[in-house]
Order: structure tokens, then C-alpha cells, then sequence
């Protein structure tokens, strides 16, 4: 937090800005005086034809070598200078304040965050939850108090900008600070670290951003910058080497990044350093920023905004990287996007095709939790509407989500290649033939998904209804774009190609009829088994875990056959579409059982009935007699 010392310091010795009536500054008179001598003009006219032979002579590497060797001799002369230019400052900043007779900067910088500190401690009192929206709801009320009253006030020019630009720092930094505090992942020894490491960088560019202001020179802002970026790359690196569970042989590879990137810098390669250090710091910050925002939704939102929150949030920190890497793309003069025109193109159509990917990225995984949230195992129990509309959504979903996913890869890979500067003309052209010769070639799997589109146009099954088609029986389990897998109720699986189906026979569409028989005795009373199959009917319909699916109740429909040893009774009952109808069938045979037991009435059994002895006598002689009429035909 040096750093940022010292800029307090420097704004605490700052005063109000000289009205523009008033005295010339120094420095301005000693400019104009170089302004008027002859030797200065004379190098002057001369400087910019030495520039441009140079340039000419030496090419583009050559430019590019001499102009980097210029800037850093400039900076390296320039850190010196560092002390008396803050000398310089300090002491216009104090003459103008006591010309103007203000109070310094500081002391109203001061005024301004105490203002911000009471109006948050109220509003923490008020709501003293330590959730992380509150932290930045207070931080917010922070940050409103500070603007009420330094709006309220018509500052001086240079106090204004030193106060903004100060101000901003600091709500940054405790922005950073609270996003730390919410990460679940990091040490709390890695949160003061990136603490520190944040402090002293938003210390670096708020400096550098009042180097304008303040009247300093540019190479002493770019030494101070220059400055700063060593002191980051030494606590980096003492952090690295300080960092556990980490081995030495990491360590080293580590540091030796971190250096390489800022030489990167230091030798002007804007370009290249914002992709070295994006490929280094985005994977952590999109954890972070993702942890953050997951903390900040409520439990109860649904999944789909949960994604549209989380992912978004991730989005919208690579596409403001993606931005400001363009920017630099764009100011930078040694970049190569600004030299071949090629180069550029491909550069910024990548930059574009990344977008485009997140936002497909977005929303593919929007989609998809909306259809598994759709796809929830619900209760077979409710309204017959409600059950219809489920199945068709759990057939239906399942082929959408994989025509989806295709749909979204081809367009967004087309994109992508437009970006690129590649012609998807002749690609969306020869794609059209290869889909041609592929149809006549495969006109099996044409045939088995023509045939799948029609199954699911016309209805004619659903994901948890059972048919049967040919030799093939089951419950529907699902779909591909080809073919039907069933699930025997033995257990095995079918799959089964939607061409070879046929005709299909659906055993639980809208209402199904369930039928049994029961043989009774021959002397039973069958009216009153009937009474008895009524009360069995109306106990079943009123049981709560059945009653939902009975249409009609179960009856006896009456004596449908004379059977061998007893009459069969038919019975019947009307069920809505579930997986339960054997199971209360079962239930319906055991109470009719015990109703018929308790009430006398049997069932049929297998019986043999054996005839006296008057009947064996008659049998006997008429045997006798059919063989003595065989023995008077035969011939002698």
C-alpha cells in the first residue's frame, strides 16, 4: 500500500486550481521562451525528416527496435526526475492554496469518505446481515453519499479530477475486496495477498491517471508506471515462491511466465501482453466471479435463470476482456494488426468468433435446463390432461434437446468460419450434395427417421406407455432420431428401428379396460357375488391411493361361461393410463377372495364322479351282449 500512500500524500498537498484569470504558471513562460530560440526551432524543423530517414532506412523491425530503445531510454532517464517532479507538484499545489485560500485536497477527500463511511455504517445498522448483496448494497449507499455532496459542490478543475479519480479508486478497490471475501476457494492468506496486489495496482493507475492534471511529464508517468509494474511483478513473484502445495519445479516455471510477461510490456507489446495475461488470470477470475454470483441468487430461483445469472456473468467478463483486448489492438502502434490488413482481419473475426460462442454457449445451456427441468420424473397419479401433456413432453423434449444441440453447433460453427474470412457458400453448397448422395446411400436410416417423424407426428406412443408392435413388447423408455427403446416387463431392453415398428398397439392411451374371471361353483349364489364384487368396487374407488385412476369402478358382468367343474364369472374395471393396473388387480382378487370365503361362496374345483353298482351290472351286459352280436356275423 506504498504507493497509494503516497498519492494521499500527493493529493494532501494539492490546493484549489488557479482560476484562468490569474497569474501564468512558471513552466509555461519557460515554454515559450524554448519556444523563441532559434535553436529549438532549427532542431524542431529538422527532427521530424531525421525521423522519417530513419524509419525508411531501417524498416519495420528496425522502427520498431529504435523506437522501443527510445521509450525505455526515455523512462529509464525519467525515474530519477521522480522526487523533484513530486517536489514540483507539491509546491504549485501549495501556492495555489494559499492563493486561493482553499483547504487541501486531501482534507476534503477525507470529508468525502467520512461522509461515505456514516452513511454505510447507518445502513448496516439497519440491516446488519453479512450476505454478500448486503455488503454491496452498503457499499453502494457508500458510494451515493460521496457523489450527493461532491456534486453538490462546484470544485476547481484540478481538485475536481484529483477527487473523482481518487474516489473511483477507492470504491474499486472495496468492490475487488468484497468479490474476494465471497470466493469459497482461495486461502484466506491468498485474499490479503490479492489484496495488496489490487491496492498497489489501483494506486499505480490512479496515479498515472493524474499525471495529466498534475502537469507531469510523460516519461516521468511512464518511469512511475514503469516503476509500479516492478513492484507487482516482485510481489507476484514473492507470492508465487511463497505459495504451498505447489512444487519448486512450478514455482520456478511460474516466475519465469510472470517475467516473460512483463517484458512484454516493457518492450511495448501491448497485444501480446494482454493475451498472455488473460490466458493466466481468466480461468481464476471466471471461478471467482462465478462463485460470487451463484452466492448472490436466491435459493428458490429456478435453474434456468440460475444458468442465465451465472454463465452471463461469465460472458460478460470475457467479452469485456475480448473489448479491451481490441483496444489495445486498435491504439497499439506496434502491433501487427495495425501492419498487414490480413492480420488484422483474422484477428478481430477470432476476437468476434469468441463472442459468438458464448452467446451459443449461453444459450445451449439455457435451453437445456429447461428442458431437464421439463423432463422431472413427476407423479402418475393427477388429471388425465395433466398426465397426457407430461408424456408428451417426456417423448418429445428428449429429440428436440438433441435436434437443438446439432442446430446450435452447425450455426454457430458457420458463424464462426464467416468471422474468419472463410466462404460458407460452397461449405452450405457441398454439404446440400454430400446430404443427397448420403440419402441414397443410407436409404435404411432416411427411411427409420422419416418413419420416427411421423410416429411423433401422429402421437402414437409415448415415453412411459406400454405397446407392443410385431414381436416386439415394452415400455417406452425413450427416443433417438432413429429408433424406439422398450423395456420388456420381464426386463430386457429393446431398441428397436423406428422402420420396423409397423403398426403399433398402445396399451395405455387415455383409458384401458381391465378384465378378469373367477370360476365359482355351480350352486353359488351369483347374485350375491355380484353385491359383494359392488362393495369391493366402491372400497377400491375410495382408497386414496387408487381413487384418482378409477374412470368406472369394478363390476361383475356376470356368468360368462359354463366351465368344466364350475360357471366362470366375468369382471371389469375402467382405469386411467398408469402402471398400476396390475397391481390393483391383484388387490381386487385378494379382496374378492376373502368376501367370497367369508360368505360362503365356493369356487370351482376339479372333481371326478364314480358311478354304484347298478350301473357297472348294465354296463356289463351291455358289452356282453355287443360280443356275442360280433361273434353271430363273423362268417365260419
Amino acid at each position: 500500500m506504498k504507493w497509494l500512500a503516497g498519492l494521499l500524500l500527493l493529493v494532501m498537498m494539492s490546493g484549489p486550481v488557479q482560476a484562468q484569470d490569474g497569474p501564468r504558471p512558471q513552466k509555461v513562460d519557460d515554454l515559450v521562451r524554448l519556444l523563441q530560440d532559434p535553436e529549438v526551432r532549427s532542431w524542431l524543423q529538422q527532427a521530424p525528416q531525421a525521423s522519417s530517414q530513419t524509419a525508411t532506412a531501417g524498416g519495420g523491425l528496425a522502427e520498431w527496435e529504435t523506437a522501443t530503445r527510445d521509450r525505455l531510454d526515455r523512462m529509464l532517464h525519467a525515474i530519477p526526475r521522480i522526487p523533484a517532479e513530486i517536489r514540483a507538484v507539491a509546491q504549485e499545489a501549495r501556492a495555489q492554496a494559499l492563493a486561493y485560500g482553499g483547504l487541501p485536497v486531501f482534507v476534503i477527500f477525507l470529508g468525502l469518505v467520512a461522509v461515505g463511511l456514516v452513511a454505510e455504517k447507518l445502513f448496516s445498522k439497519a440491516r446488519p446481515d453479512s450476505r454478500i448483496s448486503d455488503r454491496l448494497l452498503a457499499i453502494g449507499i457508500f458510494t451515493a453519499a460521496m457523489a450527493l455532496v461532491f456534486f453538490a459542490f462546484d470544485w476547481p478543475p484540478l481538485p475536481r479530477i484529483i477527487l473523482l479519480v481518487s474516489l473511483i479508486g477507492v470504491i474499486a478497490y472495496r468492490l475487488i475486496c468484497v468479490l474476494l471475501d465471497a470466493s469459497t476457494t482461495m486461502m484466506p492468506s491468498s485474499k490479503r495477498r490479492s489484496k495488496m496486489f489490487l491496492g498497489v495496482a489501483i494506486a499505480g493507475i490512479t496515479f498515472a491517471s493524474l499525471g495529466r492534471p498534475l502537469s507531469v511529464d510523460p516519461a516521468t508517468s511512464a518511469a512511475v508506471w514503469f516503476c509500479t509494474s516492478a513492484i507487482l511483478l516482485l510481489m507476484i513473484l514473492t507470492f508465487t515462491m511463497l505459495s504451498r502445495g505447489v512444487t519448486v519445479r512450478r514455482r520456478v516455471a511460474l516466475c519465469l511466465a510472470y517475467i516473460a510477461v512483463w517484458a512484454l510490456w516493457c518492450v511495448g507489446l501491448h497485444g501480446l501482453f494482454w493475451l498472455a495475461v488473460y490466458a493466466m488470470a481468466l480461468p481464476s477470475s471466471l471461478r471467482l466471479v462465478g462463485q460470487t454470483v451463484a452466492g448472490l441468487i436466491p435459493e428458490n430461483t429456478d435453474e434456468t435463470r440460475r444458468v442465465l445469472f451465472i454463465r452471463g456473468s461469465r460472458g460478460a467478463v470475457i467479452i469485456c476482456a475480448v473489448a479491451w483486448l481490441a483496444m489495445v489492438w486498435r491504439f497499439d502502434p506496434n502491433s501487427l494488426v495495425r501492419s498487414d490488413p490480413r492480420v488484422a482481419a483474422f484477428s478481430y473475426g477470432l476476437l468476434k468468433s469468441v463472442v459468438v460462442l458464448l452467446l451459443a454457449d449461453l444459450v445451449w445451456h439455457m435451453a437445456k435446463s429447461w428442458i431437464d427441468r421439463r423432463l422431472l420424473v413427476s407423479s402418475p397419479v393427477g388429471d388425465a390432461n395433466d398426465l397426457a401433456r407430461q408424456g408428451r413432453l417426456r417423448t418429445l423434449l428428449p429429440i428436440f434437446r438433441n435436434v437443438l444441440a446439432v442446430m446450435v453447433a452447425v450455426v454457430t460453427g458457420l458463424i464462426v468460419l464467416a468471422e474468419l474470412g472463410v466462404e460458407i457458400g460452397p461449405l452450405i453448397a457441398g454439404a446440400g450434395v454430400f446430404g443427397v448422395a448420403l440419402g441414397f446411400g443410407s436409404q435404411t436410416l432416411v427411411k427409420d427417421v422419416i418413419s420416427g417423424v411421423f410416429y411423433m407426428l401422429d402421437d402414437a406412443f409415448r415415453v412411459g406407455e406400454y405397446i407392443q408392435a410385431k414381436s416386439y413388447k415394452g415400455t417406452v423408455e425413450g427416443f433417438s432420431l432413429r429408433s424406439v427403446r422398450l423395456r420388456h416387463h420381464r426386463g430386457p431392453v429393446y431398441t428397436v428401428p423406428f422402420g420396423e415398428l409397423g403398426a403399433v398397439e398402445n396399451m395405455s392411451r387415455d383409458w384401458g379396460v381391465v378384465k378378469f374371471r373367477v370360476s365359482v361353483s355351480y350352486d353359488a349364489d351369483v347374485e350375491k357375488a355380484r353385491k359383494l364384487t359392488k362393495k369391493i368396487g366402491a372400497t377400491l374407488a375410495e382408497d386414496p391411493e387408487f381413487s384418482a385412476l378409477f374412470i368406472e369402478p369394478l363390476k361383475m358382468k356376470g356368468v360368462e361361461e359354463f366351465g368344466d367343474y364350475g360357471m366362470v364369472l366375468s369382471f371389469g374395471m375402467t382405469l386411467r393410463p398408469s402402471g398400476l393396473q396390475s397391481m390393483i388387480r391383484r388387490r381386487a382378487n385378494l379382496m374378492i377372495r376373502a368376501a367370497f370365503q367369508e360368505n360362503g361362496i365356493e369356487f370351482a374345483q376339479p372333481t371326478v364322479q364314480v358311478g354304484g353298482d347298478e350301473k357297472q351290472a348294465a354296463a356289463l351286459s351291455a358289452a356282453r351282449l355287443l360280443e356275442a352280436k360280433a361273434a353271430s356275423a363273423a362268417p365260419t
